[in-house]
């Protein structure tokens, strides 16, 4: 288990990251947050400082989450997940209720059925084998933060997470959907939907009709909801949290 504390006290709040990133992403967020209880960010196996690698089935990420929140004395915890941590705050939710109080899910469907990481292994192939700074990452990728999900070695910069290890993870999202994990959801939701995020129309709205949830689209932000419209998610997720008695302690 690898988890990052960022303060606060009072009920926990997990936050799950999304692929290739790490729990230290979370750290704006984060501050904001630590009034309404104990935040606690997790780093998922092959991501961060976490070193286990594989199996990677959806089961097992949730499996280590659960083993966190039981080990560290979080639950019912708020569970907050962005991309792939938010179908494991999905899963959560659906297996181990007795762990969660309440989740937030921000632009992930359940089912990208049909979808081959194939066809992404081009733009990682076209990096350079190095990045000489965090200003080299930036301006190579033209986005704030892109520097979070690399790490210093003795040559450069370089991807934290193994490109491998991503692709064999993201595998299993083209070979299976996940509205079993929706269906089981007994918790409120809230789901932030971007609308630049290049995810499939529609199915984040039936997640929050499904789970008796809501939904809220952000026409204007790109996959990374909370770094591109942090003021609208920051506004969503406190109303959320206020309204599902979780207010600040």
């Amino acid at each position: 288990m690898e988890a990052v504390e960022f303060g606060g006290t009072g009920q926990g709040i997990v936050l799950l990251h999304g692929l290739m990133s790490r729990a230290t992403t979370w750290w704006t967020v984060a501050q904001w947050l630590k009034p309404y209880g104990r935040v606690v960010g997790i780093d998922a196996r092959g991501h961060g400082r976490n070193p286990q690698r594989g199996p990677w089935r959806t089961e097992d990420f949730v499996a280590d989450a659960a083993g966190s929140i039981e080990a560290l004395g979080l639950g019912p915890a708020v569970v907050i997940g962005h991309s792939m941590g938010g179908l494991h705050a999905l899963g959560l939710a659906a297996t181990r209720p007795d762990l969660v109080r309440a989740i937030v899910v921000e632009d992930f469907v359940p089912d990208n059925r049909g979808k081959s990481v194939e066809d992404y292994r081009w733009y990682f192939e076209a990096w350079p084998e190095r990045f000489e700074s965090p200003q080299h990452i930036k301006a190579y990728f033209g986005m704030p933060g892109a520097d979070e999900y690399f790490e210093e070695r003795a040559d450069g910069w370089h991807l934290i997470a193994r490109v491998e290890d991503l692709f064999e993870i993201a595998a299993e999202w083209g070979e299976r959907d996940y509205w079993h994990f929706v269906d089981a959801v007994r918790c409120p939701l809230l789901i932030i939907e971007a609308g630049r995020g290049g995810m499939l129309p529609g199915q984040m709205e039936e997640v929050a009709r499904r789970a008796n949830g809501t939904h809220l689209l952000v026409p204007e932000a790109g996959h990374v909801v909370h770094d591109d419209a942090p003021d609208v998610y920051r506004g969503a997720v406190e109303a959320f949290l206020s309204s599902t008695s979780t207010s600040p302690v």
